[in-house]
């Protein structure tokens, strides 16, 4: 089914921040929430055995290891993209299973537009280190390099505000849209070339949105935390410092508490709660992915709306 942005503001940066402010709703899809955790879950779970197999001097097992969490987590969030576009763009949300089939067919796309951002990058880097090495000549150098200097500042600041403020946030959701990897680009290059401070301050905007989130779920773990871990000494009366009741639900495990300053005790009540509370971590972590994602969603909807209509997936896959 061919994805539509008819309807959708153009250039209007209140019915945009609208837009954006209504991702908040993403919360309440269950199953882009389920796969986020799900991806959290599985990627630390890896990470964790990389440390571990890293600790024990097996560095090939680490680096597989490492390498699976990458991919986990890359086509996790993709996964739930691909669901939070669905929800975007007013269409039926497709089952968790059928995201993920898409996501491994479309993840090469986001590489390629991502490998070929960084090129350019690496491109502008070349030549203002060109130019500073230009430089060092000893008559002309001190021009040169009084040219060099505005220049390059100019160029790399401007490469960043670009990678920050276009190409991360607007890629992604681009081929969630179902756009090709042409379409992406020309879309990026229009956004920087003609909206980048509107792209810019969208993003901004946010990242705050995202922060606030991520407060709110911070402030309900550490209340819920100190009220479940006085509770639990008083009515369970496990004898374990409140310091590891806490640290849980701040992603510590076992091995970390003790360079982290927290009283190690190994007692069951201790492992119990450092699996719950990482279970409540990771809710913590997952909820304002889940506004993010949603909102570059709604930030694509919303600047690109005059971007070229993505072709249907047989077409797509012919103009690769």
């Amino acid at each position: 089914m061919r994805p539509t942005t008819s309807g959708l503001p153009q250039g209007d940066p209140l019915a945009a921040l609208s837009r954006l402010l209504a991702c908040v709703d993403a919360v309440r899809q269950g199953r882009a929430l389920f796969a986020l955790l799900f991806t959290f879950c599985a990627a630390g779970l890896l990470l964790a055995m990389a440390g571990s197999s890293l600790s024990a001097g097996a560095t090939a097992w680490a680096v597989v290891q490492g390498g699976a969490a990458l991919f986990v987590a890359f086509y996790g969030s993709n996964t739930t993209g691909l669901l939070l576009m669905d929800h975007a763009l007013g269409r039926p949300v497709r089952e968790v299973g059928d995201a993920l089939r898409d996501a491994l067919a479309l993840g090469h796309r986001l590489l390629a537009v991502l490998l070929l951002a960084f090129g350019l990058v690496a491109v502008a880097v070349g030549l203002v280190a060109a130019a500073l090495y230009a430089a060092r000549l000893p008559t002309a150098g001190p021009v040169l390099f009084a040219f060099a200097v505005p220049l390059g500042v100019l160029l790399l600041g401007l490469a960043a505000l670009v990678m920050g403020a276009v190409v991360g946030p607007l890629a992604a959701p681009a081929i969630w849209a179902g756009c090709t990897v042409r379409q992406t680009l020309a879309m990026l290059l229009r956004q920087a070339r003609e909206r980048l401070l509107l792209s810019a301050l969208m993003v901004s905007a946010l990242g705050a949105l995202t922060a606030a989130v991520a407060a709110l779920s911070t402030f309900v773990v550490l209340t819920g935390g100190r009220a479940v871990s006085a509770m639990a000494v008083l009515v369970t009366g496990v004898d374990v410092p409140p310091q590891q009741l806490m640290a849980g639900l701040f992603g510590y495990g076992l091995r970390s508490l003790a360079p982290a300053g927290v009283p190690v005790t190994q007692t069951p009540h201790g492992v119990a709660a450092l699996v719950g509370g990482g279970l409540v971590f990771v809710l913590a972590l997952a909820l304002p992915g889940l506004v993010y994602l949603r909102g570059v969603c709604a930030l694509y909807l919303a600047v690109a709306a005059d971007a070229p209509a993505p072709l249907p997936a047989t077409e797509a896959q012919g103009a690769e």
